[in-house]
């Protein structure tokens, strides 16, 4: 496995928390916010699921040492999970006690949870998931919408009634065409629709894109209606666009960076080979060079 490793490290910080460090420490020496995500999915043993809840919780209280050591702000670090790492698909109960065994260390540490979008199958428990535990901690946890899905509308319009911070992604699943929009053209316009509304009447939401034209379109909404750079961010994955990450920070936007790591790292990789072409020619270009 260290060949295909070698390949995934463009999107992959590392196969441990160790490994992976020194990329958030650069990330945030150049002024970038981070989240980790330490990968995997569907989870269908109990005790696997509590090593993950454990395994959270750890990674909280490193991150938490990181983010006090290098003195950057409290919101400068944080994580993100998939519920279905946590028992979702086993059972609803034990995925919340999980949950909250997660979301109490990072209500202690001061540190964010984003908790993670999945396929369309676990849309509605992660955001009943999310709505049980959110009154127990509104300052330290948030969901992913996918501005592809066609019930999205009534999901952000719920989340702004919430006041939930919210990330908006445009969704990276193979979802049918009778619950998500299929082409780019829709995609993007229904995207620049939820974003103003988040940015307009949402609490500090993530736009998550590397999409030239929506990054663009956000800027000038955020221009023509005064709204603070301070009052939302931008969000990119780690490994696409580094100087455009880094530039959007010099233009005096926040940017963060979502940094995943570990053993599992196989379908992560395998979306971000679906998701852009440009990143399937990286990899035959460094094929070729090895």
């Amino acid at each position: 496995m260290k060949l295909p490793f070698a390949l995934a490290r463009r999107f992959v910080a590392g196969e441990t928390l160790d490994a992976a460090l020194p990329a958030l420490g650069a990330l945030l020496d150049d002024g970038l916010f981070v989240t980790l995500d330490l990968l995997g999915e569907h989870v269908a043993d109990r005790d696997r699921a509590g090593a993950a809840a454990d395994a959270y919780a750890d990674l909280v209280g490193r991150l938490a040492g990181l983010r006090d050591e290098r003195g950057v702000p409290a919101d400068a670090v944080g994580i993100s999970i998939k519920l279905s790492m946590l028992g979702q698909v086993i059972d609803r109960d034990l995925c919340e006690q999980n949950l909250r065994e997660v979301l109490t260390s990072a209500r202690d540490a001061d540190l964010f949870v984003r908790l993670d979008m999945e396929g369309s199958d676990l849309t509605q428990s992660t955001l009943d998931l999310f709505e049980a535990v959110y009154p127990d901690f509104p300052d330290h946890v948030g969901p992913v919408l996918q501005a592809y899905l066609h019930r999205t509308d009534a999901d952000v319009a719920r989340m702004v009634e919430l006041q939930a911070r919210v990330r908006l992604c445009k969704g990276a699943y193979g979802e049918p065409a009778s619950i998500a929009y299929q082409d780019m053209p829709t995609i993007r316009w229904h995207f620049r629709r939820l974003a103003r509304t988040l940015l307009d009447d949402g609490r500090y939401p993530g736009i998550a894109t590397h999409d030239d034209q929506l990054i663009e379109a956000v800027r000038q909404h955020v221009e023509q209606h005064d709204i603070d750079r301070d009052a939302f961010e931008f969000q990119m994955l780690y490994g696409l666009r580094p100087e455009t990450q880094r530039q959007i920070v010099r233009d005096g936007y926040r940017m963060r960076v979502y940094v995943p790591y570990g053993t599992e790292w196989l379908p992560y990789y395998s979306r971000r080979l679906r998701e852009r072409r440009e990143n399937v020619t990286f990899i035959l270009r460094n094929l070729v060079r090895a």
